[in-house]
């Protein structure tokens, strides 16, 4: 395990598509913790660091936009990555959610392997 790096956060409310990532993560010598809800990850960042967040563009209780803004209160400089079957790179509100900074990028579902590896080396680098 990276233990100079703050856990990464993934936030799914698919049990499966929690799994595939924390196993995606800890193959790439990275810990994680996992929330099933918004409130859930919320409830772990009160009293846990991150140094990296995934997280579902649809959630049951609240949205992964949201839930990215809450998050940016807490943590101005958290990379925070969505991971979303429901938007498309070229969606405009993933465009001006990228260039206002909320995020640091995105991820369509299904998603290759590569894509998310990809992303924790370049962000963890940092």
């Amino acid at each position: 395990m990276n233990e100079k790096y703050a856990p990464i956060l993934i936030v799914d409310d698919e049990p499966e598509m929690c799994w595939i990532l924390e196993n995606l993560i800890r193959k790439t010598g990275f810990a994680c913790k996992t929330a099933l809800s918004a409130r859930e990850a919320l409830n772990l960042a009160e009293s846990d660091q991150f140094g990296m967040a995934f997280l579902d563009a649809k959630l049951p209780d609240i949205d992964g936009l949201e839930l990215a803004r809450q998050l940016r209160k807490k943590n101005a400089y958290l990379p925070i990555v969505i991971v979303s079957g429901y938007f498309y790179q070229d969606d405009l509100i993933i465009e001006g959610i990228i260039r206002e900074g909320l995020i640091a990028a995105f991820i369509g579902k299904p998603f290759e392997h590569d894509d998310i590896v990809d992303i924790i080396t370049r962000f963890a680098s940092r």
